[in-house]
């Protein structure tokens, strides 16, 4: 399969989200949609990522846009990394992967030497359209939020 790219319609989902109830891609249609995946609740780098867009979300809710969350974590594990961090954007559960890898983000990665599946950090964001208007791979944290909420402004 091919990775995705601008211009494409995203895959499509309606997953478990913090809070309780489900969240669809298809029921924010018509609004700019900031998608980020991670790959784990409560890491570092993960964390930081959340704060961020946390910090930012009334900016981008001046700017008309959606912030989504999504991990392979658990709905119980967003709602305690919500809590302890205070962090407002909305999380999604997606524990047996299938919009991870739709999305292709689904890959091998490597640490201290070892090899191992795991999520790449990666950012979409969808325009009012329902297609892809920019996509970050490979994500370095710092920074991160204030790019995408210029991008989110310029839609």
């Amino acid at each position: 399969m091919a990775d995705l790219d601008v211009g494409d319609v995203p895959p499509q989902f309606d997953l478990p989200r913090d809070g309780g109830g489900s969240l669809s891609l298809a029921a924010l249609l018509g609004k700019p949609i900031v998608l980020y995946f991670y790959p784990q609740d409560d890491t570092t780098s993960c964390t930081n990522e959340a704060i961020g867009f946390s910090h930012l979300k009334p900016e981008f809710e001046k700017a008309g846009a959606v912030v989504i969350g999504l991990s392979p974590d658990n709905v119980k594990k967003h709602d305690k990394f919500k809590a302890k961090y205070d962090l407002s954007v909305d999380l999604v559960a997606d524990e047996e992967r299938k919009v991870i890898e739709a999305y292709r983000l689904w890959v091998e990665k490597k640490l201290y030497g070892r090899t191992y599946m795991g999520v790449e950090r990666a950012t979409f964001l969808i325009g009012r359209d329902g297609r892809i208007a920019r996509i970050w791979r490979n994500v370095r944290v710092r920074g991160h939020a204030e790019e995408v909420l210029e991008a989110a402004r310029a839609l």
